[in-house]
């Protein structure tokens, strides 16, 4: 694939993300201080995330009472509201990253967002782990453009990984990255040997890995086993408020992080080599051989599954199918009466999407209310 003339994938330079997400604290100052500190550390994009927060979650969402030392606000709608930045601001954003010589893109958390960002002209489409079970919004941004599209994929299980191949395999440039969304994520689980096998199974695919562990081998083994993209999240400081930055690198790791990537990238080895390599590329202060050992174990597709540590993440971000307007019983329906948002309390999954339109309402029906299996008339396969 090609991010903005740069060739990627096997047999190119790893394309490293730095994911300022919502680390700028609310802030377009900070934003553009870690846009600079991340160009000189060799980062090849910063990515933000951009939401549109009525149409990424229901009423109900927003006004649950959020406090604790990372809230920003007293309701979750004004701890997001209090993070995110305008189009203005992206667009200002967006310049002062081409003045610096880095490329700018975000995360589209939204249909929304995905279209602003598409009018942006992004050098990339990122969808995160939290709408790789959104089916509408994976085909629309499959179908809406020759963008290049990046989808992660923490929290799903192996038959949706196999669903989202499907939405995208026919896109002209399009990654996949391994990620598991647990913050941090413990070596047990984080799964390396999924990058070769999403290699193998999804050849028309780049593959990547979005990293959430603390420290760095993890992300390093990632390239020895595959990777072509590398994103993992940045601050300037992980003593700031919020709850990404404990899983983030600060400057000096993200630092040696872009200097070991770029000291392995060459490199094909596997299996146990892998360890044998990083014993001698990684400072002592960044390796650790047993926790290494256990983050390549041997897996097959169906150890990919909605894991232990990722069931926070999913009960506070994952998404429901919900009504996109007030219907009465009886009224059968349509596509755009399904929408997928965060949603207080959870309903059906989005993988079941196309089971749930065309089917009746058993009950009246309100706007963001979340669609139940009781709610429709039929079974579910």
């Amino acid at each position: 694939m090609k991010i903005s003339g740069r060739d990627v994938g096997d047999g190119h330079p790893v394309f490293v993300v730095a994911e300022i997400g919502q680390n700028h604290q609310g802030s377009l100052e900070v934003a553009k201080r870690m846009i600079v500190k991340a160009k000189e550390l060799g980062a090849d994009c910063v990515k933000f995330q951009k939401s549109c927060l009525t149409a990424k979650f229901t009423r109900n969402a927003l006004r649950k009472p959020y406090s604790g030392a990372n809230s920003w606000g007293s309701t979750y709608g004004e701890h997001k509201a209090f993070l995110e930045f305008s189009l203005e601001d992206y667009k200002e954003l967006q310049q002062f990253c081409a003045e610096q010589d880095i490329l700018f893109s975000a995360s589209a958390m939204d249909p929304v967002s995905l279209q602003q960002l598409l009018e942006l002209r992004v050098p990339f489409i990122k969808i995160g782990s939290g709408d790789a079970d959104n089916v509408p919004m994976l085909r629309t941004a499959a179908a809406a453009t020759t963008i290049p599209l990046i989808v992660s994929t923490g929290m799903q299980s192996w038959s949706q990984v196999q669903n989202i191949h499907a939405i995208i395999k026919a896109h002209p440039s399009a990654a996949l990255l391994h990620c598991i969304s647990a913050y941090p994520t413990p070596p047990e689980q984080a799964l390396l040997n999924l990058v070769p096998l999403y290699k193998r199974r999804f050849p028309e695919l780049v593959v990547g890995y979005s990293g959430h562990e603390l420290g760095l081998q993890l992300s390093v083994a990632s390239v020895l086993a595959g990777a072509r993209i590398v994103e993992r999240h940045f601050t300037l400081d992980k003593s700031w408020k919020g709850t990404d930055h404990r899983a983030s690198l600060d400057p000096e790791e993200f630092g040696r992080l872009v200097r070991y990537v770029r000291a392995v990238e060459g490199m094909n080895v596997e299996g146990e080599r892998i360890v044998e390599v990083l014993s001698s590329v990684l400072e002592a202060r960044d390796f650790n051989g047993e926790e290494l050992a256990l983050a390549l174990r041997l897996v097959s597709g169906e150890d990919r599954k909605l894991l232990a540590s990722e069931e926070a993440c999913h009960r506070k971000l994952g998404k429901s199918l919900v009504f996109a307007g007030d219907f009465e019983k009886g009224h059968t329906l349509k596509e755009e009466d399904v929408a997928v948002k965060v949603s207080d309390p959870h309903g059906l999954s989005p993988t079941l999407y196309d089971q749930i339109v065309g089917r009746t309402v058993g009950r009246d029906c309100r706007q963001d209310e979340p669609i139940c299996g009781e709610d429709v008339a039929g079974s579910f396969g």
